[in-house]
């Protein structure tokens, strides 16, 4: 029998037949500000930033002005977070398993901020210098799955709907905030969807795709501009058209301006 790895013991402990109501939707922008803005960010501070850092802060600004989807659900009612917190997943042992990093309060954050902050993460979990992911892995590792369902199950509720901490098992309070993000351009995927994770409990999760350059009309001409897939999955407990019109509609702005919405500018600076 070939050992499994804690991510794929966690799937096979978690994920039973679809029974969520989840709205799954696609957002297709015009990238080429973002990738104008990213290129004089990397110029300007020496900082690897990304198209995922990106559109976290992008979601994240989005989410600021959504409240409906940045909260939790507890007893049947809704409770609004107090901040902006979303998580990134990080690809540990070449793809073998995930892990994740959560930024707080990353609305009020940089673009570079978010780079720094997730590189220093994403370095101790791979170093396997985060005791919280540790004792979580340990205890995904010595439980068999039937046993292990329940536990998450428990765990989940504990600390994403009560917001109470498992110091024992590297269990955190609103573990992963209001978001989960994560990128399939890295694998030269356009696009695809995240499946509902229950034990996670946030009300979305966002797949980056591959930025392609495309056809499309600017200023009604036919041009060649990149152009990128955002797809996501989302609780419709939370989520209506209205709130879902506002996430989207919050996003394009970033996109559409990034140096008015992120630095306060009137359009983009000498040089660049």
């Amino acid at each position: 029998m070939r050992k499994m790895t804690p991510r794929r013991k966690l799937a096979i402990a978690t994920w039973g037949s679809p029974h969520e109501g989840n709205i799954y939707g696609k957002l297709t922008v015009d990238a080429g500000e973002a990738v104008r803005y990213l290129a004089w960010v990397r110029a300007t501070t020496g900082e690897k930033v990304t198209i995922t850092h990106f559109v976290g802060k992008a979601l994240a600004n989005a989410l600021a002005t959504a409240p409906g989807l940045n909260g939790r659900i507890l007893w049947g009612s809704y409770i609004p977070h107090d901040s902006v917190d979303i998580t990134y997943l990080v690809s540990l042992e070449d793809g073998a398993d995930l892990a994740k990093a959560k930024i707080d309060h990353l609305d009020r954050k940089s673009v570079t901020d978010i780079a720094r902050e997730l590189r220093e993460l994403a370095g101790r979990l791979r170093a396997g210098k985060d005791p919280d992911f540790e004792k979580s892995k340990g205890v995904i590792k010595l439980l068999p799955t039937w046993l292990l369902a329940p536990l998450v199950w428990l765990t989940g509720w504990l600390a994403s709907s009560l917001g109470v901490s498992i110091p024992a098992l590297g269990v955190v309070k609103y573990p992963f905030g209001s978001a989960v993000i994560t990128s399939v351009g890295m694998f030269g995927l356009d696009e695809g969807f995240a499946p509902p994770t229950p034990f996670a409990r946030v009300p979305v999760l966002v797949l980056v795709g591959a930025l392609r350059d495309a056809p499309a009309v600017v200023d009604g001409q036919l041009a060649i501009r990149p152009r990128l897939t955002i797809t996501a999955t989302i609780d419709h407990r939370f989520l209506d058209g209205h709130e879902g019109s506002r996430l989207a509609k919050g996003i394009r702005e970033v996109f559409a301006d990034p140096w008015g919405r992120l630095e306060g500018l009137q359009g983009p600076p000498e040089g660049a």
